[in-house]
């Protein structure tokens, strides 16, 4: 196989691990806890943006890009302050976007912060180095990998990989306990889980930082891979995409959002690489877009559980084989 190829391979297995790891938490949000969260785009952005700075090193005085908090930690603290910093920025959105407001409410406040988030960040220059964003990102552990392009991108695959496979345990760890239960339950019937006591808002703020802190990960991880990011890279309308792989795999389920991923965002989008060009340059890239809504509407009207619907779960009767016992002892005497 040409190194080419190798290459292209490894950036689609690469942005397949990223996209997991952010549809995970987006649905931990969404499909676990019925949170919308239009802005989800914001956290994997926070991100990228907290691990390239935390790899580039303090911002020189007349260099070509400027930015706050210039570091350059080992790997990989960068990794895991984005995660770090995804989560508090949740915390403090959730505390202005969460609290006594109604889903469709919520909706709006995240969208409304996505828009925010992007023109402050293109306008303010000093920031992050404005509409141009931050390049050169250095490769974590490129020297100590042998420095060869290609061999080194197949060992990020491996550690994309094994990322991903954390985040799924983690996030099936926290649906199948007893938290779990309280946020479907939460989902399913606000009023209901708040007549027993339950603190809806407090459920509600744990399970929108869980997610923050995976789309901070994810970010992370991909800003690691591609050395670089701007504005362009987080417009508000990538959360829709993700929240088409959700609605296509199956909200609330894990291996539905999985299977989600390797069609929309993966597959559906990369296929369009393949066709020929029409148009002008812009026309391919909007159909994409255009492509990807339909198939949204398409879903909601024909399957909106997904092709993967989150399953029922029963959960037996813990006195069910005494009561069978006694049964059978009575039947016995008579």
């Amino acid at each position: 196989m040409s190194a080419a190829w190798q290459l292209y391979i490894c950036t689609v297995l690469t942005y397949l691990a990223v996209d997991l790891i952010a549809c995970w938490g987006l649905n931990f949000q969404f499909g676990t806890a019925g949170i919308v969260n239009f802005a989800f785009i914001v956290f994997l952005a926070a991100g990228a943006y907290t691990a390239a700075v935390l790899s580039l090193g303090p911002a020189s005085a007349g260099g070509f890009q400027q930015y706050i908090g210039g570091a350059n930690l080992p790997f990989p603290l960068p990794l895991v302050a984005a995660g770090v910093v995804g989560g508090l920025l949740s915390a403090v959105v959730g505390l202005v976007g969460l609290r006594r407001l109604r889903t469709d409410y919520q909706a709006m406040v995240m969208l409304v912060i996505s828009l925010i988030a992007t023109t402050l960040i293109t306008n303010d220059v000093p920031l992050f180095n404005g509409a141009a964003g931050l390049a050169t990102v250095p490769r974590p552990l490129f020297g100590s990998l042998g420095g060869n392009l290609v061999d080194y991108n197949w060992y990020f695959v491996a550690f994309a990989g094994f990322v991903c496979v954390l985040a799924y345990i983690f996030v099936q760890r926290l649906t199948k306990a007893p938290f779990g239960r309280l946020l479907r339950a939460m989902r399913d019937n606000e009023q209901a889980a708040a007549a027993l006591g339950k603190n809806v808002n407090a459920l509600r703020m744990v399970a929108f930082v869980t997610g923050g802190v995976l789309a901070g990960v994810a970010g992370g991880l991909q800003v690691e891979f591609i050395s670089a990011w701007s504005p362009g890279s987080w417009v508000f309308i990538e959360s829709f995409v993700l929240f088409t792989a959700i609605i296509v795999g199956g909200a609330g389920n894990a291996l539905g959002v999985a299977l989600g991923v390797a069609i929309v965002p993966v597959g559906f989008l990369e296929a369009s690489r393949f066709l020929p060009a029409i148009g002008g340059p812009d026309l391919l890239g909007a159909i994409e877009w255009i492509a990807v809504g339909a198939l949204t509407i398409l879903m909601l009207w024909v399957r909106p559980r997904g092709i993967l619907p989150e399953r029922p779960r029963v959960f037996s009767d813990p006195k069910k084989p005494a009561r069978a016992l006694l049964s059978r002892l009575r039947v016995g005497k008579a």
